[in-house]
């Protein structure tokens, strides 16, 4: 079974994972001491819709959460992440890189316990941290257990550059927990110059090779031997030996697979065919992937979203089919949409709702009968009352997403003008028309409906939507209704409608003229091509 868990990542590893039951790792842990990460959402005319709502902050700080971090790696059992860590304090002191590693030291040692001995991780980051993190890596995992470092180049170039170099590029480091790890070998396809430039040689049929030594690279004395060819000629082997037995050099001279030498002292060679490669081996630099453009089709307007075609990559190479596959800062889902398309099982954290109501629609559009279980989010009326004691913010987030809303917060807090969200569609004509949303976490009065119905006017909606966590009065009720219907295409819809939180959780969804639920279907349609559109 797949997993989607909302929480603290650390706090979701120690509680819910076990240890060597993961057999891949992605992570993409942010750190920008001056951002903050926003998702910006698109209105159906494409453009971006002004609402914007805070996703996660990446700042970190020496707190106190810092201080037990930090404390914790001191006193547990990873001896050599513990001395670097605190070499890392001494000399960076007590701010908010020291605080984001004290916060990364802990977690990598849980990541590290939850892989299988075979597993892999693959760490992704910037040149911010990742000096430190690639110190931090080793003292987790040892330092023989690194594998490569890939630089992927994410971007064409920046023409802003004036007094430094274009950073185009980012870092991810992948580390093995033991000495033999999964490993599937990928490579590149070969362009038309690359075969003329890598097989020079041409048969008479036509057939494109090059040759190559048959010298073993260690000293083989098994493999001393000399071999008399088809032509005639008996060749003498490197001092070294053969690279293969003489059945085996038997086979390729009856396949016509020996290149002989034209000097009598010449050696022996095998004729590499073109259309006998897979392609070119991947090497550590990656420059064939684009980053998701402003128009991709997977584009889902998360500011850090990956391509699907890097994860495949990271994915095919370090794992198999049935094997499970854990991105513990999931974001916007791509590591997970890229596992469930090539059969992995998957475990994804993230730590606000709102990335979760977002991945949750990504995957059911991706793939609409997809099997997986969600933690940590209400699944019933007492569970949407304890996330609304608990944060009112994100239940407002979680409730508004779970309809396919936009969250909203305006930039003051006191701001939002009487909105908590927008539900964008299109009217018969295929006009773009919007409803405003209303969350209520606590109690409700009829007023909060004629105050709606005031937002309505003033923003120019269609609709408005009031989403609250306890039934509505009948007043409120007569209220909404009087508000009438919204008409467009011989198509009616209240003008104001009236959700509970059980109703949502029971897939209770507003009633929109067009646009929205065609959107819906459209995504379905289009799930064989496993792009994910968000409406």
């Amino acid at each position: 079974m797949n997993h989607l868990y909302y929480g603290d990542n650390l706090r979701v590893m120690r509680d819910s994972i076990a240890s060597e039951s993961v057999d891949l790792i992605y992570l993409d842990p942010p750190f920008n001491s001056n951002a903050s990460y926003n998702v910006l959402f698109k209105a159906p005319g494409g453009e971006r819709s002004q609402a914007q709502i805070e996703a996660f902050d990446d700042t970190w700080h020496w707190n106190e959460s810092a201080e037990r971090a930090f404390d914790e790696v001191l006193t547990g059992q990873h001896s050599e992440a513990a001395i670097m860590l605190r070499a890392m304090r001494s000399a960076l002191g007590e701010n908010d890189m020291m605080a984001y590693l004290a916060m990364m030291a802990v977690r990598l040692i849980e990541l590290h316990r939850v892989l299988t001995p075979t597993g892999s991780l693959y760490l992704h980051c910037d040149p911010t941290a990742s000096h430190y993190l690639k110190i931090l890596l080793d003292g987790v995992f040892g330092p023989a257990s690194f594998r490569s470092e890939i630089i992927w180049k994410r971007t064409a170039a920046h023409s802003n550059v004036y007094s430094a170099f274009g950073a185009i590029t980012d870092t991810i480091f992948f580390y093995s927990k033991g000495q033999t790890w999964t490993w599937n070998q990928l490579y590149r396809l070969q362009s038309a110059n690359d075969i003329l430039r890598r097989f020079p040689s041409v048969d008479p049929d036509g057939r494109r090779w090059r040759s190559e030594n048959l010298r073993n690279p260690g000293v083989r004395p098994n493999l001393r031997y000399a071999f008399t060819a088809s032509n005639g000629v008996t060749y003498q082997p490197h001092p070294n030996g053969w690279t293969v037995n003489i059945e085996k050099l038997k086979a390729l001279d009856a396949a016509g697979k020996l290149h002989f030498p034209t000097k009598l002292n010449g050696r022996l060679r095998l004729k590499f065919y073109a259309d006998e490669t897979a392609g070119i081996k991947l090497q550590n630099i990656w420059d064939d992937i684009s980053a998701v453009g402003a128009q991709a089709a997977e584009r889902l307007g998360y500011p850090t979203q990956k391509p699907v075609a890097l994860l495949e990559r990271i994915i095919s190479a370090s794992s198999n089919r049935g094997d499970v596959v854990l991105d513990p800062f999931c974001g916007c889902g791509t590591t997970v949409h890229a596992a469930q398309k090539l059969k992995r099982r998957w475990i994804g954290i993230d730590v606000t709702h709102l990335a979760i109501a977002l991945i949750e629609r990504r995957m059911k559009q991706a793939f609409p009968r997809i099997k997986y279980e969600v933690h940590g989010v209400p699944k019933d009326a007492d569970g949407a009352r304890d996330l609304a004691e608990r944060d009112k913010h994100e239940f407002q987030k979680w409730i508004v997403a779970t309809i396919g809303g936009q969250p909203y917060r305006g930039g003051k807090k006191g701001m939002d003008r009487g909105i908590d969200g927008y539900l964008h569609f299109r009217d018969a004509e295929r006009k773009p028309q919007f409803a405003v949303i209303s969350v209520k976490g606590g109690a409700i009065k009829s007023g909060d409906v004629r105050d709606l119905k005031g937002t309505i006017e003033r923003e120019k909606a269609s609709i408005g939507i009031f989403l609250s966590l306890n039934p509505p009065t009948r007043e409120m009720e007569r209220e909404a209704a009087a508000s009438g219907l919204y008409e467009t295409g011989g198509m009616k819809v209240p003008r104001i409608q009236i959700l509970t939180a059980a109703q949502v959780i029971d897939d209770r969804r507003p009633q929109v003229p067009f646009g929205f639920t065609e959107s819906l279907k459209k995504a379905e349609r289009e799930s064989e091509d496993d792009q994910g559109r968000l409406i």
